[in-house]
């Protein structure tokens, strides 16, 4: 798929090209927990996690779906004329219950006017074989989309952060869905500790032998109520926290060694200045930061996979 203007695949011009217009996601949360929290698997959920951090005011978990996707079509529609809406399944794991109840929430969300499909963020070790024929039923009239939360695809820091399953389970579970009428993205943290540069490039390489349609990838970041806010407290020399300049110019790296096919959905994240610790990057917005990687793209004279090879 050839789109124009960038170096790389961007996500708002693959959103164009399949849907013809403007589609906005709208973000909820239904009060799911993770395997790594209720005891499942462990407790205290990823390091990492602060799950706050990343819902909008409308996105509460007291709330019906049908009151938060409402909610968030008032909001977007008084911004935007004439879009639809995808209902983001966001916080923790949204496939983290039993089937009855998955299908009445996810056809709920469906039922919604305006709402043309679902994007559904989950972990590698929480989705079954009746569920992936279920979504691949969804998908014959819905735009359906799957995200996984692979995170590192380094065995070692996975079992350091507490995410409680494997790279290896990672790729069985993107085979099991390949292939099935739906959307399949993935989702990496750049510069978890214990990685360096050597290894961060590596992701790119792993993550482009999945049969991934869509990536998400943002740097570490250091947040209020997560276990690591205590760990880089009190051992902030086990943290290589990537300073703007730096994450930048790494990133222009990281999209030359990745397949380039693969829709580049998002560079970084932003934390609500409340809650983030480190590291703090004098208040630069998403879409400054993604002009500052398409100009260094152009002076490295770089683009999505330069430097990729099929293995």
């Amino acid at each position: 798929m050839q789109f124009t203007g960038k170096r790389y695949l961007d996500y708002s011009s693959f959103i164009r090209a399949t849907f013809g217009e403007r589609v906005q996601k709208i973000s909820l949360d239904i009060g799911f927990s993770c395997p790594n929290r209720d005891g499942s698997k462990g407790y205290g959920g990823c390091t990492y996690c602060n799950n706050n951090t990343f819902n909008p005011d409308y996105c509460e978990p007291t709330k019906s779906i049908k009151e938060q996707l409402e909610q968030g079509i008032d909001f977007f529609g008084k911004k935007y004329k004439s879009i639809h809406y995808l209902a983001y399944f966001q916080a923790y794991t949204n496939t983290y219950s039993d089937i009855d109840s998955l299908k009445k929430m996810y056809e709920e969300a469906l039922n919604v006017s305006g709402v043309i499909g679902l994007v559904i963020g989950t972990r590698p070790d929480c989705i079954s074989d009746e569920l992936i024929d279920y979504f691949s039923f969804l998908s014959k009239k819905h735009f359906i989309s799957l995200e996984f939360g692979v995170e590192s695809t380094n065995e070692k820091t996975l079992l350091a952060v507490n995410r409680c399953h494997t790279f290896e389970e990672t790729k069985a579970t993107f085979e099991k869905c390949k292939n099935k009428g739906f959307h399949l993205g993935a989702h990496i943290i750049l510069g978890l500790p214990g990685e360096d540069k050597n290894d961060l490039l590596n992701h790119a390489k792993e993550v482009s032998k999945l049969p991934i349609d869509t990536l998400k990838m943002h740097h570490l970041q250091i947040v209020k109520n997560a276990v690591m806010a205590v760990q880089y407290k009190r051992n902030p020399e086990k943290f290589n926290l990537f300073s703007s300049e730096d994450y930048i110019d790494f990133v222009t790296d990281f999209i030359g060694n990745l397949r380039p096919d693969i829709i580049i959905e998002r560079f970084i994240s932003e934390t609500p200045h409340n809650l983030l610790i480190a590291p703090k990057w004098n208040n630069l917005k998403n879409f400054e930061v993604v002009a500052k990687i398409d100009k260094k793209l152009m002076e490295k004279d770089s683009w999505q996979g330069k430097f990729y090879t099929a293995n």
